[in-house]
């Protein structure tokens, strides 16, 4: 069931994303050729616990780190670990907060050093595939356009989507109705209501789109062993332009 949120609980959901774009952006900084995984897991948990909310991916369901970390052919879910960062990776970073009781969810993928020019038009297409996709984020429209807008930006650049992992609603709990697929057909799905706060988040792959899970139980990877890209933002749907909740800082206010 989808629930529409009061605004009292996005103010709440907003503050656990505010703490996610920190994250986000502050590991940007840190990102660099022969940090470990692990040691970029740390840091956004420091800052987490900094900012007064608590990760939202530690101990769910087992996991028992606060950030998933997956690099090059790793769609999602991938375990921070002593693997060192090379010249010419790319790594998504997936954050998730809680703040009293409500959580924040984001995603990005960055380059390591000089990576290739495909693996930017890859990083670069994923990213435009969300933008693109959160402005049909808007009441009266259908989650079926957001959909098909992933899938057409993907395939205009020669790219295919992952069909196995969904984006979702945001709330109370980490994962909530709807799930947003990164394909579909406009003018289908539920009717967006203001009020809905949706986690819209795009994975393209370079090659195929089958995807498989490796033996750690959670890391999950393209079949061809391809690059894959993950961007991945919390929205609320308002009576007019859906809001960003996890929209980077600008230092010039």
């Amino acid at each position: 069931m989808i629930t529409i949120k009061t605004p009292a609980e996005i103010e709440k959901i907003r503050q656990a994303c505010r703490v996610v774009a920190q994250v986000l952006q502050n590991i940007e900084k840190e990102i660099k050729i022969g940090i470990t995984t692990e040691e970029l897991d740390r840091f956004a948990e420091d800052l987490i616990l900094k900012c007064n909310c608590s990760p939202a991916f530690k101990g769910y369901r087992g996991y028992t780190h606060s950030t998933c970390i997956s690099v090059n052919f790793q769609v999602v879910h991938g375990i921070p670990s002593k693997l060192k960062l090379k010249d010419g990776d790319i790594v998504s970073f997936d954050v998730g907060t809680v703040f009293e009781g409500y959580y924040g969810d984001g995603a990005r993928t960055f380059p390591v050093g000089n990576v290739s020019g495909a693996a930017r038009k890859l990083l670069s297409t994923t990213k435009e595939a969300l933008k693109k996709a959160i402005s049909q984020a808007r009441y009266g429209k259908n989650l079926g356009d957001i959909s098909y807008t992933i899938e057409k930006v993907a395939a205009d650049a020669g790219f295919s989507v992952v069909k196995d992992l969904f984006g979702h609603g945001v709330g109370n709990h980490l994962h909530e109705d709807p799930l947003i697929p990164n394909f579909g057909k406009r003018g289908t799905g539920a009717k967006l209501k203001a009020g809905m706060v949706l986690a819209i988040e795009p994975m393209l792959n370079m090659g195929r789109s089958r995807v498989i899970t490796l033996d750690d139980g959670w890391t999950v990877a393209t079949e061809d062993r391809m690059l894959s890209a993950h961007f991945e933002d919390t929205i609320v749907v308002t009576d007019g332009d859906p809001e960003i909740l996890t929209k980077a800082f600008s230092n010039k206010g």
